[in-house]
């Protein structure tokens, strides 16, 4: 059958030149990929792969938390001038 329908999708630039770099060490095209991902769907009746959301526990997501608000600027990261000196912060 011929290829005659377009899928037009945006994502940011990076993620699209990231994905090109991926798909084509292994010799295919961006669109080799998303046709292989669709027919791939389609023969086993849904995703080929399993989808979950990841829940992580306290701690875990306290300092996920934290890394995102030093990242936007909402709070101030620690530094140290040697490992030994981290290390002694990080103990309770």
């Amino acid at each position: 059958m011929a290829k005659t329908a377009n899928i037009n999708l945006r994502i940011e630039p990076e993620r699209k030149e990231a994905a090109e770099k991926l798909f084509n060490s292994f010799g295919l095209s961006v669109t080799d990929a998303i046709d292989i991902f669709i027919n791939t769907s389609l023969m086993e009746g849904g995703f080929p792969f399993q989808i979950q959301q990841l829940h992580y526990n306290r701690d875990t997501e306290l300092a996920l938390k934290e890394a995102r608000d030093i990242i936007a600027g909402k709070r101030e990261s620690k530094s140290y001038s040697s490992f030994a000196e981290a290390l002694e912060d990080s103990e309770v």
